[in-house]
């Protein structure tokens, strides 16, 4: 899901790190949002890793949704736009829910690796 708006507050806040990815390393921190339906891991992409800190409230625009090992992930890069908005505009860190939003699991192609393929094989010996 693509365009996502969300408002709430940061429970969790990583510091930057670099990680590898298939397009060379990336710099990403890692956070943890809350608001009045629960919580979700956020994933904050180059130059906005690291922007935000634990306890603030704030107002997330463009971010996008992905799903792994069954768990929705929210995802803030160059095109999304974060802003701190009033503590009133969000729940404290005790009145947000455990949980967590859920996607179903992507239906991954079964492995052939390591099983024989093919026609009738004689064996040897």
């Amino acid at each position: 899901m693509e365009h996502v708006k969300i408002k709430g507050r940061v429970l969790e806040a990583g510091p930057p790190k670099v990680i590898q990815t298939k397009k060379g390393p990336r710099t990403i921190s890692n956070a943890v949002i809350g608001d009045s339906t629960g919580r979700v891991e956020t994933t904050f992409w180059g130059e906005k890793a690291g922007t935000i800190k634990e306890g603030q409230a704030v107002e997330i625009n463009g971010a996008w949704t992905t799903s792994f090992r069954g768990k929705v992930q929210l995802n803030v890069g160059r095109s999304s736009e974060v802003k701190e908005v009033s503590d009133a505009e969000v729940p404290q860190p005790s009145e947000v829910p455990a949980d967590s939003p859920t996607a179903p699991e992507e239906e991954r192609r079964p492995s052939f690796q390591g099983r024989r393929r093919g026609g009738f094989r004689p064996r040897r010996g």
